[in-house]
């Protein structure tokens, strides 16, 4: 069996995508990397050519959860990363993320700490990532990563995990597939880790910057918040884990954190 494999989630036309791909090229452990797209032209088809990529088209269900499924469903491998087109990967991901894995076999993910990349700039200390980085302190000890209660402390305040810089067990989660489920736009990877928080297995925090998030006014988080589908979304979340009162409450400081998004 492959022990590991990025599977790159591709949209159109992305401007960015050659420098994702070039970042999982450049990994000092080498993976192997695929590419899934529900929207295949000569774009995408002349990088998987450039860089000796396979391609898979999805012909079947499509939305942000249909896409990350089928990427998902692309790859045998032990352990999956899907990499979002826009993003990049530092040198040292997989190294560090399948090490961890090594240490906690019974693991369903390693996720890594991430910076913001804003405009061509890299930003690590924004409000966002400094309160997110509180949320997950309780999974920094990784021998108490198991428990359920300290997996659901990274996302009952909001959604501490950054999905791009997650890597799934599939072995762990094949009871859980699909992985993602139809019904939103912003919050599919939060409903993700809610529903396999209850599972056994550790939530594996690295605890260093191995990747960036890239936010432009093209991404569909900052679509989602243009227009305002995501307080409906948070206040659905926030309903898995607090009363009516309480989520209300939640609901609307979350929302103010999103501005953080606009670019």
């Amino acid at each position: 069996m492959i022990k590991h494999e990025f599977v790159i989630c591709a949209y159109k036309e992305s401007k960015y995508l050659e420098d994702c791909i070039i970042s999982l090229k450049n990994q000092r452990k080498k993976s192997n990397i695929k590419l899934a797209t529900s929207t295949p032209n000569s774009y995408i088809e002349n990088l998987c050519n450039k860089y000796e990529i396979e391609m898979f088209v999805n012909k079947g269900e499509k939305g942000i959860a249909g896409d990350w499924n089928f990427a998902y469903s692309c790859s045998d491998a032990q352990y999956i990363t899907i990499a979002h087109q826009d993003d990049i990967y530092g040198e040292n991901y997989s190294t560090v993320i399948i090490n961890t894995f090594d240490k906690y076999p019974r693991a369903l993910i390693a996720f890594s700490d991430y910076s913001e990349l804003i405009n061509g700039k890299c930003s690590d200390n924004g409000f966002n990532l400094k309160l997110k980085r509180i949320m997950l302190k309780k999974l920094r000890n990784h021998n108490k990563a198991y428990r359920i209660k300290n997996k659901r402390s990274a996302i009952r305040l909001g959604n501490a995990i950054c999905c791009p810089s997650v890597t799934y067990s599939k072995e762990a989660l094949r009871y859980y597939e699909p992985l993602f489920k139809t019904g939103f736009r912003s919050n599919v990877d939060w409903e993700t880790w809610e529903r396999i928080s209850k599972a056994d297995g550790e939530f594996l925090f690295c605890n260093e910057i191995l990747m960036a998030h890239r936010i432009h006014e093209e991404s569909e988080t900052s679509a989602v918040i243009g227009d305002n589908l995501r307080n409906k979304e948070d206040y659905e979340m926030f309903l898995k884990f607090w009363n009516r009162p309480v989520a209300k409450v939640l609901t609307k400081i979350y929302s103010l954190s999103e501005k953080e998004n606009n670019v």
